[in-house]
């Protein structure tokens, strides 16, 4: 039986009246971006696109209910911006949020670089590829530091390969799945002007700014926090040195830093504690004092 000889009672009558809030509360969306808040600090930006998508997204799916012309979006996209800027936990929530709006059907994120893309030799690149596309389906894949999935100074570089596959999943699949690309800004936009392929399939390019030094002090509180640690005032006064001058210093790498940082200094914490009194209290297990930070090296290298 065709389409168009089936009953009419088959199909939805279109809605004259959609309820945005509804709806809105139909697809829980309110529980991907209170995550994205309580995760994130800082990204007003960044926030404030993702609000725009999910939007725009709500609305569409208000204009299919409403029996008004609504083709697939196309919603793949790029994460520009320096390490340690919340570009791999942004695109985890994005995933949650397209589920929740009935674009993705798992919601599931699959991360990767070029090593899970790109193989050594003849015919290793497609199978791999392949196999990652098979694991995403249905969800989200992110592709960190996307701009070396293609070595066009080694000639026996295979990554061209791996590019024609995923340009063509993004074309042919784009309703199974969303492909994200990250990497630092600068390289991003010399990739995309290097494979047109993948800009004119991308329709939302997000920035991802640093963070300033009050963020980064809200970061390592956050961190703390969530493992039962906090700081002493001495080690607040501390800790906001070390990011004013670990900002100036080669590496750094945004909320990545300041996690590593508080890492080692819990380290030296343990090691504090056990070079003391036999018995530690339940307010010393819990708090970095200031020697736990200064005794970084960042405050004896040299910077400009």
């Amino acid at each position: 039986m065709s389409v168009l000889s089936e009953p009419a009672a088959a199909f939805a009558a279109p809605s004259e009246v959609v309820d945005l809030k509804a709806l809105e509360a139909e697809t829980d969306m309110s529980a991907p971006m209170a995550e994205l808040d309580r995760d994130l600090v800082g990204l007003k930006p960044v926030k404030q696109r993702i609000r725009e998508i999910a939007a725009f997204l709500l609305v569409a799916r208000a204009r299919e209910r409403a029996g008004l012309a609504n083709g697939a979006p196309t919603l793949h996209m790029a994460f520009t911006g320096n390490p340690g800027t919340g570009k791999t936990t942004v695109a985890l929530r994005m995933a949650g949020i397209l589920h929740r709006l009935g674009y993705v059907r798992k919601g599931h994120l699959v991360s990767v670089t070029r090593d899970d893309l790109v193989g050594q030799y003849i015919g290793h690149t497609a199978p791999k590829t392949k196999e990652v596309l098979k694991r995403a389906m249905g969800g989200v894949l992110f592709i960190d530091e996307a701009y070396y999935l293609h070595r066009p100074e080694n000639e026996k570089d295979y990554g061209q390969e791996a590019i024609e596959i995923l340009l063509q999943v993004m074309e042919n699949q784009r309703a199974d799945l969303v492909v994200i690309l990250a990497g630092y800004r600068e390289r991003m936009q010399a990739f995309f002007a290097a494979n047109p392929g993948f800009r004119s399939r991308i329709a939302h390019h997000i920035d991802f700014p640093d963070y300033d030094n009050d963020e980064l002090l809200a970061i390592a509180n956050a961190l703390l926090a969530a493992s039962d640690y906090r700081l002493s005032a001495g080690a607040r006064e501390a800790m906001t040195d070390y990011i004013a001058r670990r900002r100036r210093q080669p590496g750094f790498a945004n909320g990545r830093s300041i996690r590593n940082a508080l890492d080692r200094a819990r380290l030296r914490q343990a090691m504090r504690l056990c070079a003391g009194t036999a018995v530690a209290s339940r307010d010393a297990l819990q708090t970095i004092e200031a020697e736990d930070i200064r005794a970084s090296r960042v405050f004896t290298m040299l910077t400009n």
